[in-house]
């Protein structure tokens, strides 16, 4: 696959799409820089070029950056400016970020500088391109990022070894000297000129990019959550009747619920579990954790959607400062500040905290003999001599309250620096970075949901599962046992998590999938 770097505004302002992210960040597509947008970095230069000449102070050219940019910097001084800055700034510690994390940072950073607001030469573009095709990537660190003035350290890390210095790993995952993985690819070590320096570290793409993997990962959460809750419904002997189209969208018309509601109400469609007692069943009504899921994880996804809409606004900002105007004006501005991206995803690990704490309090019924309708106590093959799946759901209790940790919002907090020039940031990264953790939790969550539920399916037989509850169950079985001894738990805990992070689930899913 290859992505296109344009000025193509048909898609988005600069040609760019969450897929595309996707594409290179996860699957190493080849990304490709159309001839028009280097001849827009060479006009826009020369506006640079003729700044850089002239006696007049302009931020980023030539002056110092942030609470020394008071300092005017002579001419002779300004390529050392540039090199001192990526150096200095690539002050990370802490274990290194996924590679999709930086290889995500990287692409949404060219495609700004793609834009043709930054200011720099096609070869700074191009050499951040060659980077990623090559599949060298940086060595970035866990914390440095205040989320304002951008990722300024995450981003600094990238750009060093665009200079030939720094940490990097080939595409193997091996680290190996920088000058040696840029020979290796034909690499030439970029020497950066006036505005080019702040031009590679000054954007949101770190968080932006975390946003944009993370709706992707929570997409099809939903919809897994959906069906480990039909599994659920199921297990427990429960009604499809609440998921009835007519008691959703028309009574009350969130969308993202009236979605949850069909999918669940067709996955229990021709179930056998689910009509063997619809009639002589003396209870009125299910559990809130069997009746509302469709209110819980529809709220989620409403969520997703509002967190979309944000993301696709910021995948189509050119975020530098100074930035460069159509008209050749070089001005300051304040568009690096994460606030908005901040807010959405501190808002997302509120609803995937919610939405664990529901499949947890489902599973937890199926343990309990008092309340999962005559299953065998943590589903045992032998309670008192097995324990079942007993320490299953403390496992995944602790995922749960981790999550709910992970809840508390990062966005509202606030610490200056640069000698309170800047003094007002938005810890956008540390949102992303803590959103990435509960996004990875919830998947465990589930799967141990999934995993409990279909226990407690084979034990209801001979009564069978329905078709799509059942095409879950069976691709389950590929991969884990199912009732009897007690056996080593953890394996199978992390072959059901496997199987969702594969897509697996998802795949055999798609066929009885609402497309409402």
């Amino acid at each position: 696959m290859t992505v296109k770097l344009s000025t193509d505004v048909t898609l988005q302002r600069f040609g760019v799409t969450a897929a595309d992210v996707i594409a290179v960040a996860r699957h190493d597509a080849r990304i490709e820089i159309s001839p028009e947008v280097l001849e827009q970095l060479i006009s826009v230069r020369a506006h640079i070029d003729a700044l850089a000449s002239s006696d007049t102070p302009v931020y980023g050219i030539s002056t110092g950056f942030g609470a020394l940019a008071t300092r005017h910097i002579a001419p002779e001084d300004r390529a050392k400016l540039q090199r001192s800055l990526i150096r200095s700034h690539a002050a990370g510690m802490g274990a290194p970020v996924e590679r999709e994390v930086v290889r995500a940072l990287m692409f949404l950073r060219a495609k700004t500088l793609a834009s043709g607001r930054t200011g720099v030469r096609p070869v700074v573009l191009q050499t951040m391109v060659d980077l990623l095709n090559a599949g060298i990537t940086p060595v970035v660190r866990e914390y440095g990022s205040l989320g304002c003035s951008g990722d300024l350290a995450p981003l600094s890390h990238c750009a060093l070894v665009l200079m030939g210095e720094g940490e990097a790993t080939d595409a193997d995952g091996n680290l190996r000297p920088v000058p040696e993985l840029l020979a290796e690819s034909g690499i030439a070590p970029v020497q950066l000129a006036e505005k080019e320096g702040l031009a590679l570290v000054n954007g949101t793409d770190g968080m932006l990019g975390q946003l944009l993997m993370a709706l992707a990962d929570l997409d099809e959460l939903a919809d897994i959550a959906d069906a480990t809750a039909a599994m659920s419904v199921e297990a427990q002997m429960g009604t499809d009747q609440v998921f009835r189209p007519e008691l959703h969208e028309p009574l009350r018309p969130h969308p993202g619920q009236a979605r949850s509601a069909a999918n669940m109400f067709g996955f229990l469609s021709g179930s056998p579990v689910v009509a063997s007692h619809k009639e002589g069943d003396g209870r009125v009504q299910d559990a809130y954790s069997l009746r509302c899921s469709p209110q819980v994880t529809g709220a989620v996804r409403d969520t997703i959607a509002h967190a979309r809409m944000v993301a696709t606004r910021e995948l189509a900002a050119a975020i530098d400062n100074p930035v460069v105007l159509p008209s050749g004006e070089v001005t300051s501005n304040g568009n690096f500040h994460g606030a908005p991206v901040a807010y959405v995803l501190d808002f997302l690990a509120i609803a995937v905290a919610d939405l664990g704490s529901i499949a947890e309090r489902r599973t937890d019924r199926m343990l309990d003999p008092a309340r999962s309708r005559d299953l065998p106590a943590f589903l045992a093959d032998d309670p008192g001599v097995d324990s079942g799946m007993m320490i299953a759901q403390y496992t995944q209790a602790g995922l749960v309250a981790e999550n709910k940790r992970l809840a508390v919002p990062a966005s509202v907090d606030s610490i200056p620096s640069s000698a309170m020039q800047e003094d007002h940031v938005s810890l956008g990264w540390h949102a992303a970075r803590k959103l990435r953790t509960a996004v990875a939790n919830l998947r465990r969550i589930l799967a141990v949901e999934m995993l409990i539920a279909g226990r407690a399916l084979d034990l209801r037989a001979p009564l069978l599962p329905g078709p799509a509850t059942g095409a879950v169950l069976d691709l389950l079985r590929t991969k884990v046992a199912g009732p009897g001894e007690d056996r080593f738990l953890s394996a199978e805990l992390e072959a059901a998590c496997e199987l969702l992070e594969s897509g697996a689930v998802h795949e055999v899913l798609q066929p009885y999938l609402s497309r409402g």
